[in-house]
């Protein structure tokens, strides 16, 4: 994949969503650098982000997202996405609620050789955690 081409975007659609966990390995460098704040027990790097995919997928199953906008600017790609699903799943350690839920996230990937070499992300936690019961609205 070219620089600027829709990495992003693949990775909200093909991973995310549609759980295509080989896309992993083959867009995102090994010891790719996450300036965000790590879930409980993320290891670093790509594993780190096998493990949030993995924790957002069994908690949210039916998840899907909205895109927009995605920008690219040479070797950075950022994008702002809606995601929603039912919380079937357990969740930073919160049962599964049967609720529906939806909140934002931005992510920037800096692009390096084809592959994610950083992130920088922010998503609406807060959001979540109280549409799941978890924190007090």
């Amino acid at each position: 994949m070219a620089e600027g081409t829709g990495l992003i975007r693949r990775f909200y659609e093909e991973v995310l969503v549609g759980g295509n966990l080989d896309l992993i390995d083959e867009s995102v460098l090994e010891g790719m650098q996450d300036h965000e704040d790590p879930m409980p027990g993320q290891p670093p790097g790509r594993d780190g982000v096998k493990f949030y995919v993995n924790a957002i997928r069994a908690a949210f199953p039916d998840l899907t997202v909205k895109l927009d906008p995605v920008l690219a600017d040479g070797d950075l790609e950022a994008a702002h996405g809606v995601l929603s699903g039912t919380h079937k799943g357990e969740f930073l350690g919160i049962p599964a609620s049967g609720k529906s839920v939806e909140f934002s996230s931005v992510d920037i990937i800096r692009i390096e050789d084809g592959k994610v070499a950083e992130h920088w992300g922010a998503s609406d936690t807060l959001s979540l955690m109280q549409q799941i019961g978890a924190v007090a609205a």
